[in-house]
């Protein structure tokens, strides 16, 4: 008879996308995630399969978590452009202060992974994908409102949006200046006016 699981699963999954998030994918040891999440190998093994299958929920969690953080930022009752600017000044703020110098977790998979492995080239256009059609709604939602311009592309609006935060991202890894950041973002922002 198996025994009973004596831990947390969905926090050693947080645990494990944390640590391949900070070092990256190849950086990261077995023995890194077993520090990190506390588990023994065969306890990793076995709740997880292999390092590779682990990153892969890693950022399957990851891509829920950003879904769900672009679709709240923009639902709430502002204007749309007051809740991208929101967005985007919360983006700068971790980016400032430390935490979000890491990048998108996604965004380091692109980097690293996705030119020679199609699963994780797969995740990451689908995670963009989702990210790209909650921008798009909203957009469209707001352009019922009259809020952006009638003869606005939604679509190109919500792709220049997604890759604008990458960006906005990447940027700030390497120059988490607060000028240089708001900048970029008061450029997207002017996106909306056209």
């Amino acid at each position: 008879m198996a025994r009973p699981r004596e831990f947390d699963v969905d926090s050693a999954l947080e645990s494990a996308m944390q640590t391949f998030w900070a070092k990256g994918y190849e950086a990261t040891s077995v023995d890194d995630l077993c520090e990190s999440t506390g588990l023994g190998r065969s306890s990793l093994y076995a709740a997880f399969g292999d390092k590779r299958a682990l990153y892969l929920r890693a950022l399957d969690r990851y891509e829920d978590a950003a879904a769900t953080r672009v679709a709240t930022a923009l639902a709430g009752p502002l204007p749309i452009r007051k809740s991208i600017s929101a967005f985007l000044g919360r983006i700068i703020d971790d980016i400032v202060s430390g935490p979000g110098r890491r990048g998108c977790f996604m965004g380091n998979c692109a980097a690293e992974l996705a030119r020679g492995d199609r699963e994780a080239a797969n995740q990451v256009r689908r995670s963009l994908a989702r990210v790209e059609k909650v921008f798009c709604e909203s957009l469209a939602r707001a352009k019922a409102r009259g809020e952006i311009d009638a003869r606005s592309d939604v679509t190109a609006l919500a792709r220049f949006l997604t890759a604008g935060i990458q960006g906005l991202r990447l940027v700030g890894k390497a120059n988490p200046d607060r000028k240089v950041l708001d900048d970029i973002a008061m450029v997207m922002l002017h996106a909306l006016d056209s």
